[in-house]
């Protein structure tokens, strides 16, 4: 389950073996193994890196944008886009940054929203929903695109989890919950 969340919440995300069995906690072996029976499934790619082997999911694979759904829907964030993103306001950008972009389940997920007239109050509302759903605590920071654009090399969108996106804000969203 580890390493569905890990390669299928974010399909930008890459690890190397051992940095996978650092970070859930577990033997490189077990790792391994798991690993092994993914990349022979078709669902990751593997390309060696010296004496390494760096994996990475295979977003050709058909299967792809459903295991995508279904790690949302386990981590609760497909309620969140439902419920909240896209209820606040005019909405241009919406995305995760920190742990749960890099697919892991820390319990905080971080969500930036990007646009214009934000409702404050049913912001707030949304925001108690969105956690009691999830089951996680949630971080907003709400930004103009303006704020957007002076804070866009520290949020690094290009580790981020897109949500939602417009056309016009230049993103694509991974799976289009519209």
């Amino acid at each position: 389950m580890k390493l569905l969340l890990k390669f299928f919440s974010n399909s930008a995300t890459q690890a190397y073996l051992r940095g996978l069995a650092q970070e859930m906690g577990e033997s490189t072996n077990a790792v391994r193994v798991e690993l092994n029976r993914l990349t022979a499934a078709g669902l990751l790619n593997h390309q060696p890196e010296g004496n390494t082997v760096l994996y990475k999911a295979n977003t050709k694979n058909p299967f792809f944008k459903e295991l995508h759904r279904l790690v949302m829907k386990y981590m609760g964030l497909d309620h969140v886009v439902e419920q909240v993103v896209q209820k606040v306001g005019k909405l241009e950008l919406a995305f995760i940054n920190g742990d749960y972009a890099q697919g892991r389940d820390s319990g905080i997920v971080d969500l930036v929203l990007v646009g214009q007239d934000f409702v404050e109050k049913y912001r707030a509302m949304l925001h108690k929903r969105a956690e009691d759903i999830s089951k996680r605590r949630i971080r907003i920071l709400t930004l103009l695109p303006d704020e957007f654009e002076k804070l866009s090399s520290t949020l690094d969108v290009s580790k981020a989890l897109i949500l939602w996106a417009t056309e016009q804000s230049g993103y694509t969203a991974i799976v289009d919950y519209r």
